[in-house]
């Protein structure tokens, strides 16, 4: 093990703790959770771009690395995989840090999420244009 700190993306888009209520009777977090926060996650990354509301509409290459435990500060990293007209596809990174760990955090889960931006009356809704 390098005893160099890893190198995490940019500021998270979305931390948090890891609650009693959101484990396993093994004491692990459950995957629906970890899930759940990654898309909350990114949706914000998302309608940032979209400068409005988005919807998830895929997950895929959806990946559980290590155990995420009670106690664990978790953290959402996101960043762009490609856009569309009215979609943009988000790479989602999930580390952890606390307990079993020290301090030192370590990448728990990664996904791409695609979410589409979405009109006043939920249709698809074209992204605007990057400055």
């Amino acid at each position: 093990m390098s005893d160099q700190p890893p190198v995490l993306p940019d500021g998270p888009q979305l931390r948090t703790i890891a609650m009693p209520r959101d484990a396993n009777a093994s004491g692990d977090i459950f995957g629906g959770w970890t899930l759940s926060q990654m898309d909350l996650a990114g949706a914000g990354y998302a309608a940032e771009r979209a400068h409005g509301r988005v919807a998830t509409i895929a997950i895929e290459a959806m990946r559980f690395l290590r155990p995420i435990f009670v106690g664990d500060e978790v953290s959402c990293f996101c960043s762009a995989v490609r856009t569309g007209e009215t979609s943009v596809t988000v790479k989602v990174e999930t580390w952890a840090r606390g307990r079993g760990r020290g301090r030192r955090p370590e990448k728990v889960t990664e996904g791409i999420f695609t979410f589409v931006a979405m009109n006043e009356h939920g249709q698809p809704s074209p992204l605007p244009d990057q400055p």
